[in-house]
């Protein structure tokens, strides 16, 4: 808890110098006055986009058309996939104009059951480097280590009617970051969590001044789980639960050309930090006083509720923890495509802001997507940096097989 307050006191002091105030709601300016205030999660891995068409599209999925990277974004769109059987393999490099060995890869694949059921499952697996261990005295030591992440998934998809469907997708997360090194004296492990997600997909026929097109909507609430913890002295950790709803507006402009809007919102729903008094105010347990906002330390049910109510900043504050992706797509001939997105995250809460742009070719048993990200006022891991992902349909691999 301590660390916490004096995280959150340096934050204070380097925000009052970058952001302009906001009218404040409590006396103290000093206490919330439009500071950083970001809500922090464990295991952030899994709020990444793994695939580069949606990556190319500013991170905007929830609704888009089904392929086979729908396990991240939205389970229940398998449902409406039209293959019967697929695989993708996407690979992110991280850091790279810094480092040359961390990076995320993801390995997703479905199956059909019938007209109404998909089976699906993923493995995301994010690498950060090797390390080299050293002493109190800045020694190496000689021992090394590679801390990593992955998360394995399996979903279950079923079409209820024509136009709408719903999803489950359940979880295992493994976090190990030190190795079970020792760190500050105390003994380390790996932190483990369980995770589920609940989602709902929903399209329907459109004409739109008499051009032809598809409107859908979906939502997932995902990564619902338990808080981790990597040593038994340390305060368990939100995952990042998120609600996410999509939209998404398809347009046939002839036989040859196709346009797709997409619009995604994103909460985390995890408590958000409260602010403290600053004069050294503690109750009878020895903890900071809150000033503003509401005790994170609370269940993950609670913890859920509360992420909708308990920012210091009140209904405002809120608002600003919610976090856009607006995407474009356009296909010629259903085989080449053309990507560009936007994702916007408040000044307050992260400050991610970037644009992407992105290409897709689709051929008859593979698809090859390419991404890159260009940021406009913070650096991000992903930077300059190109992603690739490649998907294979096995039914048109067969079909090439019979001609």
């Amino acid at each position: 808890m301590k660390n916490k307050t004096f995280l959150l006191f340096v934050s204070v002091l380097i925000c009052q110098f970058l952001f302009m105030p906001v009218a404040a709601q409590l006396d103290d300016p000093y206490v919330l006055s439009g500071q950083m205030n970001v809500v922090h999660v464990a295991v952030p891995f899994l709020t990444v986009a793994p695939d580069s068409r949606a990556a190319a599209m500013g991170d905007a999925g929830l609704a888009t058309q089904p392929d086979v990277y729908s396990m991240h974004w939205n389970p229940a769109k398998f449902a409406f996939i039209d293959n019967d059987l697929g695989a993708a393999f996407s690979y992110t490099p991280w850091l790279r104009n810094l480092i040359d060995d961390i990076n995320l890869a993801y390995l997703t694949g479905y199956i059909r059951l019938d007209s109404y059921q998909v089976l699906a499952a993923s493995l995301t697996y994010f690498s950060l480097g090797e390390i080299v261990f050293t002493n109190m005295a800045g020694e190496e030591t000689g021992e090394q280590f590679t801390p990593n992440e992955f998360a394995i998934d399996a979903a279950y998809s079923r079409l209820f009617s024509d136009n709408f469907s719903g999803g489950v997708a359940f979880r295992y997360i493994r976090s190990d970051l030190t190795g079970r090194a020792f760190v500050q004296g105390m003994a380390s492990r790996a932190a483990q969590a369980f995770a589920a997600d609940v989602s709902v997909y929903y399209r329907n026929d459109i004409n739109l001044s008499n051009t032809p097109g598809e409107l859908a909507l979906g939502m997932n609430i995902s990564n619902i789980g338990n808080k981790i913890t990597y040593s038994d002295n340390q305060d368990a950790q939100f995952i990042p639960i998120n609600l996410g709803i999509g939209s998404s507006l398809r347009l046939d402009l002839d036989d040859y050309n196709s346009m797709t809007f997409a619009l995604d919102l994103n909460k985390l729903l995890v408590p958000t930090p409260p602010v403290y008094y600053q004069d050294g105010r503690e109750d009878e347990d020895g903890n900071p006083v809150i000033r503003a906002g509401r005790d994170p330390n609370v269940s993950v049910p609670m913890g859920m509720l509360q992420s909708f109510y308990d920012a210091p900043g009140g209904f405002r504050e809120e608002l600003r923890e919610i976090f856009y992706s607006f995407g474009m797509e356009y296909w010629y001939l259903n085989q080449f495509a053309v990507r560009a997105g936007y994702y916007h995250e408040h000044e307050t809460k992260g400050n991610r802001k970037y644009f992407t742009a992105g290409i897709g070719l689709k051929l008859n048993v593979f698809a090859l997507d390419v991404a890159y990200l260009v940021t406009v006022h913070r650096n991000n891991p992903l930077a300059n940096t190109l992603r690739f992902s490649l998907a294979f349909d096995f039914e048109g691999l067969r079909r090439s097989g019979t001609q």
